[in-house]
């Protein structure tokens, strides 16, 4: 791409200069108590030109009238439709420039709006910006410090020009994103990786997307083993395989998509492979220090990273959860490469009938 003005399907048409630089969207599901944190921080934002807009997504409980007492413009789903849906119906209802997604489990900073303002107005021709998660999650237990800070160390040390979108603290042009169609719904019914498909279509657009390292945000998520492994495995590694797939999109070294991340992946099956080998032949298993070394140095950075945060004892559990990230990574990059050609499979087949039919 020479020039994203010249290669760009995108509009530089604003809204009126009585409208809000940003319109908050925030979707809501029971929100419970980290959904008042995430309002009361909202509320206490240093940064003057924005709205909020917060969406029920069919709530039983007081969400929505939480809302309300503070300030915000309401809008109700019929039913619970999801948050890809929910942010869909407030960027149509948005008068800002800008539409900025927050999730409902995470609380901006003071000043998280007026550095993404500033980022904005640093960069006028990009269309998309993301920020990250802060190093001090709310939850206390161990997955949950150890998923929130691994989220954090990735985009801090992620490459400014990004390739993909991030959705939990992410801002987009509200022209681009309405232009694009905002979230595919139709292809995510529920939270999955709609919101990096939103990042490959705005880049396939000819836009651009950056990573704001300096614009973050406190998660309050209580993640637990069970339901970390289930979210990474089935609604974020076997549909982002596929969506790379269909998009046939280069995979960048880059995020959760490195090279020393691809080759960790091979290096973990190697660990398993010689310990399942080792049960029978016992000499093999002098072999494990060669895969287990291995891994240690090319994932240094992060081991430091997190004995810097949390000391020796956490680390040990890091390294573990780690690697079995590893392994139900490559597992679900196969399942997805299965279910992909499976798909392909069923459309020839598909097309094949109908040019016989024709």
């Amino acid at each position: 791409m020479n020039s994203v003005m010249a290669t760009s399907r995108f509009s530089s048409q604003s809204t009126t200069d009585t409208s809000p630089f940003l319109s908050v969207i925030v979707p809501v599901y029971n929100g419970g108590y980290a959904f008042v944190y995430c309002l009361s921080a909202l509320h206490a934002s240093h940064y003057p030109n924005w709205e909020l807009i917060v969406v029920d997504d069919g709530s039983t409980d007081q969400s929505a009238i939480v809302a309300e007492q503070f300030g915000a413009t309401v809008l109700r789903m019929r039913g619970r439709l999801g948050p890809g849906a929910a942010r869909n119906l407030g960027a149509q209802r948005a008068k800002g420039d800008y539409v900025c997604f927050i999730d409902a489990d995470c609380e901006v900073y003071p000043n998280t709006l007026s550095a993404l303002a500033e980022v904005i107005q640093q960069h006028p021709t990009v269309e998309a910006f993301f920020g990250s998660y802060d190093d001090c999650p709310k939850a206390p237990n161990f997955v949950a410090q150890y998923k929130n800070l691994f989220h954090h160390y990735v985009h801090q040390t992620g490459q400014e020009e990004a390739t993909t979108f991030w959705a939990g603290c992410g801002c987009v042009k509200r022209s681009a994103f309405l232009g694009l169609g905002g979230f595919d719904v139709a292809r995510f019914p529920r939270p999955s990786v709609e919101d990096i498909d939103l990042g490959y279509r705005i880049k396939q657009a000819g836009g651009r997307i950056l990573l704001a390292k300096q614009v973050q945000v406190k998660h309050h998520k209580a993640w637990g083993f069970r339901s970390l492994v289930k979210t990474d495995v089935c609604d974020r590694a076997i549909p982002w395989t596929q969506l790379l797939l269909s998009h046939q999109s280069r995979v960048t070294n880059d995020l959760n998509l490195q090279v020393s991340h691809r080759i960790s992946v091979v290096l973990a099956y190697a660990l398993v492979g010689l310990l399942l080998v080792g049960a029978l032949h016992h000499s093999l298993v002098l072999l494990l220090w060669i895969p287990a070394i291995a891994l240690l140095i090319l994932n240094w950075d992060i081991y430091r990273f997190f004995l810097k945060k949390r000391g020796r004892r956490f680390v040990l559990g890091v390294v573990a959860m780690h690697w079995l990230y590893y392994i139900y990574g490559g597992a679900s990059f196969a399942v997805g490469m299965v279910l992909h050609l499976k798909q392909e499979w069923q459309k020839s087949a598909v097309t094949k009938r109908s040019e016989q039919t024709a």
